[in-house]
């Protein structure tokens, strides 16, 4: 066997080894072997060795016993002449298969052509998860950036009154004690200081403020209801003393209800207002006319329907008759009006105002303002920017508390009505109080108690049904039942102004 395979080897420059089969050898070397180092292939000093089998030629089958080797090991590698193609395409096969990498390829492994591919595969992978990632991380802090931009932006717009809980501070042990210890009683002042922006709305004294609209917000302690009461700015009230812009003391005095705002400021004005109710104030709120446009501009206008056309000089209005979107400017001269639309009094002026805001509410209810902070933000802005309040609603997060309490109840029970009054014996120009429903009013919502709004001709007519004892209720007088609900005239934020 030994001498067979040294006649059919036959050193590598023998003349009669085709040339073309070298890389055969290498290549049935490779299969064999596995080293598929060069070294191993170099043609050695002396005779071959019984363990070089690389060395075969394809003469091999003249000996006749090395064939079945040789065939072999074509079998093996698959480069055998029984191939299809003949030996012209075994010799390309061979050529194409030369190299460790094609040895791993027999063995299952990936071939030199697949592994560039799934490389770059690989390497565009990695590149598109490390920049996802880095877009995502920028995203997130320019979100992060923007959010506490608007959020600084808004917390400082707001005008914190410090001079007003101080001075009520001094005054805590005649002040009321709290009954209801979750709800919140927020009175909501709308001043008409001439000054700034505000001069073409008419003359400025100085600067000096007046109450134009005064409403005491009561807000149940489950936050099913809210129940809006106007006072009246002529009605005649027991103002407290009260300090001054100067420090000086003004004396106690029974006279208007917008003076206490002009004379003393807020805390005069939460005094008169929880002296005349026995309700404790929790926090306050101004706003001035600039306020009250924006907001309205910020909601994209509201509608109302106007029985007859306004041209009021005074208030800067000018509208037809007829349903009618109000912009900021328009929906200001339009609950200021007076004396161009309806009898010209302040009590009808209050009930066009109260029913303007019902609409505002709805709005922003039924658009999802308050649902929506991409559309809160422009109200928000609108209001905190002519805003001031007491230091426990100075900061946006308190502000955000408050509407998110009131964003759930119901426009229907959002009430709104003014204080029970008449024209003030001693000057019919001005308001006092009605009793006793003034006073089971203030019960009700000092004891966190519901209170019924209707219109005003469905009362009038409720009041005459009684009286002529025609209420469709079988007289029983021996039967005991429950206190009824103080009803009292008013609209609430569902209605429809247009319906009115």
């Amino acid at each position: 066997m030994d001498a067979d395979v040294t006649d059919s080897a036959g050193p590598p420059s023998d003349p009669d080894r085709p040339a073309e089969d070298k890389p055969q050898d290498r290549s049935r070397d490779g299969s064999r072997e596995g080293s598929g180092r060069p070294e191993d292939d170099a043609p050695q000093d002396g005779p071959p060795q019984d363990d070089a089998p690389q060395e075969e030629s394809p003469a091999a089958p003249e000996t006749g016993e090395a064939a079945p080797e040789t065939d072999e090991a074509a079998a093996e590698t698959g480069e055998g002449d029984s191939t299809e193609g003949g030996p012209a395409e075994s010799e390309s096969k061979a050529g194409a298969e030369t190299g460790p990498e094609a040895a791993a390829g027999a063995d299952g492994v990936q071939t030199w052509a697949d592994q560039p591919k799934d490389g770059i595969v690989a390497a565009r992978k990695s590149h598109w998860l490390r920049w996802t990632a880095l877009a995502a991380a920028f995203l997130v802090l320019a979100a992060a950036g923007v959010g506490w931009w608007m959020y600084k932006k808004l917390d400082g717009n707001i005008t914190t009154d410090t001079s007003a809980a101080a001075e009520l501070k001094t005054y805590e042990k005649e002040r009321p004690t709290p009954v209801v210890m979750d709800a919140q009683n927020i009175l909501l002042i709308g001043s008409d200081s001439r000054a700034g922006d505000n001069r073409k709305y008419g003359r400025d004294d100085g600067g000096s403020q007046r109450s134009d609209t005064t409403i005491l917000l009561h807000l149940a302690a489950d936050r099913k209801s809210a129940t809006a009461v106007s006072i009246p700015r002529d009605l005649m009230v027991e103002i407290p003393s009260c300090s001054t812009g100067d420090d000086k003391k003004t004396r106690e005095q029974f006279t208007q209800f917008n003076t206490a705002f002009e004379l003393g400021g807020t805390a005069c004005t939460i005094r008169t207002v929880e002296r005349m109710t026995g309700i404790r104030i929790d926090h306050h709120m101004v706003v001035d006319f600039n306020g009250f446009k924006d907001m309205v501009d910020a909601v994209d206008g509201v509608e109302i329907c106007l029985k007859e056309p306004i041209d009021d000089k005074d208030a800067h209005l000018e509208l037809p008759a007829g349903r009618q979107k109000l912009n900021g400017e328009q929906a200001l001269g339009y609950v200021r009006a007076r004396k161009s639309i309806g009898n010209g009094s302040d009590t009808e002026r209050m009930e066009r105002q109260q029913q303007f805001l019902g609409a505002l509410v709805n709005k922003m209810q039924s658009n999802g303002v308050l649902l929506n902070p991409t559309r809160l933000y422009p109200v928000l802005d609108a209001a905190t920017k002519s805003l001031t309040t007491d230091p426990g609603l100075d900061s946006l997060r308190d502000l955000y508390d408050l509407v998110r309490g009131m964003r759930d109840v119901p426009t229907e029970q959002v009430q709104f009505l003014t204080v029970p009054r008449q024209p003030y014996r001693n000057n019919p120009n001005r308001d006092e109080l009605v009793e006793p429903d003034a006073g089971d009013l203030f019960k009700q919502l000092r004891e966190d108690k519901p209170v019924a709004v209707v219109p005003a001709d469905e009362l009038e007519e409720a009041e005459r049904d009684k009286e002529s004892g025609q209420d469709g209720k079988p007289d029983d007088a021996g039967s005991e039942s429950p206190t009824p609900t103080p009803t009292y005239s008013g609209s609430s934020a569902a209605d429809d102004l247009c319906k009115q």
